[in-house]
This record gives C-alpha cells, sequence and structure tokens, in this order.
C-alpha cells in the first residue's frame, strides 16, 4: 500500500505557454507501480489558469479547495471544494481560479501520461 501526503510532495511549477501560477504534484504513477491511472494534485493560485486544451482521454477532477470557472467546449460552469467533474476525451478545457485563495484540485488520467512534462489541469 502506497500512502502520501499532498504537503510531503515536491510541487513542479507548469510553465507550458498560457498558463499562470500553475503547480503540479504527482502523487501516483506507474514509477508507484500503478499500471492503470495516475493520480496529480493541481495548485492554482489566485487569478492563475490552467492552458485551453484538449487530449485524446477522459479524466476525472476533484476540487479540493477553492473555486474555478471551468471551460469545456465554449461552455462555462462555476465549481467549488466538494465538486467532482468529468472531462470527456478531446473536450476543450481550461480552469481558472476566480477565488480569493488557492484553487486545488485531483486529477486522474492514463498512467501512460505521467511521463515527461505534465499536462496542466488535464
Amino acid at each position: 500500500m502506497l500512502i502520501r501526503r499532498v504537503e510531503t510532495t515536491e510541487a513542479t511549477a507548469i510553465t507550458m505557454p498560457d498558463t499562470s501560477g500553475v503547480s503540479m504534484r504527482l502523487m501516483v504513477s506507474r514509477a508507484d507501480g500503478a499500471p492503470n491511472f495516475s493520480m496529480r494534485h493541481f495548485t492554482v493560485a489566485p487569478g492563475g489558469h490552467t492552458p485551453r486544451h484538449s487530449h485524446n482521454y477522459e479524466h476525472e477532477v476533484m476540487i479540493v479547495a477553492g473555486s474555478a470557472t471551468v471551460e469545456s467546449d465554449d461552455s462555462l460552469h462555476q465549481v467549488r471544494q466538494g465538486d467532482f467533474l468529468m472531462i470527456a476525451p478531446n473536450t476543450l478545457h481550461q480552469f481558472r481560479n476566480t477565488g480569493q485563495c488557492d484553487l486545488q484540485f485531483v486529477c486522474l488520467v492514463p498512467s501512460t501520461f505521467d511521463c515527461g512534462q505534465p499536462t496542466p489541469g488535464s
């Protein structure tokens, strides 16, 4: 069994174009023996955002803290702590922190995408 705490896991700043104030912690990955899914913890500073992007895999998101506007194929949705999202493959999406504190969310993606530069807000 793997047990890991967010605050003791190293955060990596995401420096991709059209990204502001985003960092990611890789909580569970293939390196940990997880063959199917990776779990990532994102933090987005107040006023920050992930890039508008899409990818060919689904992902599930749980908002852990804060609030945001999430764009999904040109529709805007207000989300906050306790909300769960499922973003379908090939859906253009973006997370924008609209609150006064850090937006934090957990994201599950196929483990084949946990190598190299992470996709912000994926």
